[in-house]
């Protein structure tokens, strides 16, 4: 059978819906198969094991959850400020927050690596690959905070997210008052 990118993606997002779904246990290649509506064995085609599949899902949340060009450059056009960098990370929240299904995947799968160091070592490159980009963004675009403020911003985003996508513990302050300040408290005047 003839491998093509665009069925590739249908079941690494049919993926994707079942690890959101049903959690690490229930990713199977049949139920991906189902889920997709595709005849069984097909996902197992696309992806020969377990581990490659987890790959397939990895590489698709990153594509899923990156931001668009036109929202780099619009925000590398723009002048450097502690209100561009909030706004930087209000859209990193939105897009954890608006593809719940593809960030309740992400820490499936990430719960999935912390047991087994097999995939913790895959996952934590792509963490630390994605950590080195928004460091460059902010230092092309002369934007306020280090490496050290970058990593904190990460710690507190993947907290927040988690807490929006979950039962918050403080649902009636808007996501972007609690942004707001985590911008004011980290970020160094």
């Amino acid at each position: 059978m003839a491998k093509n990118d665009a069925r590739r993606i249908e079941l690494a997002d049919a993926g994707i819906t079942v690890l959101a779904r049903e959690g690490s246990r229930g990713l199977t290649h049949r139920a991906v198969d189902a889920e997709a509506g595709v005849p069984t064995g097909t996902t197992s085609n696309y992806f020969r094991s377990r581990e490659q599949l987890i790959t397939g899902l990895f590489e698709r949340i990153w594509q899923r959850l990156a931001p668009t060009p036109e929202d780099l450059a619009i925000r590398a056009s723009a002048q450097p400020s502690r209100e561009l960098f909030a706004d930087y990370v209000r859209d990193i929240v939105r897009r954890l927050t608006t593809n719940r299904e593809v960030t309740l995947a992400l820490y499936e799968l990430r719960l999935e690596a912390a047991r087994r160091p097999e995939l913790a070592a895959s996952l934590g490159e792509r963490q630390r690959a994605g950590l080195d980009a928004d460091v460059a963004f902010n230092e092309n675009a002369g934007l306020p905070g280090g490496r050290a403020e970058i990593a904190l911003f990460h710690y507190a985003i993947e907290g927040l997210v988690f807490d929006r996508l979950t039962s918050s513990i403080d649902p009636d302050t808007p996501t972007d008052d609690v942004v707001d300040a985590l911008v004011d408290g980290l970020l160094p005047r």
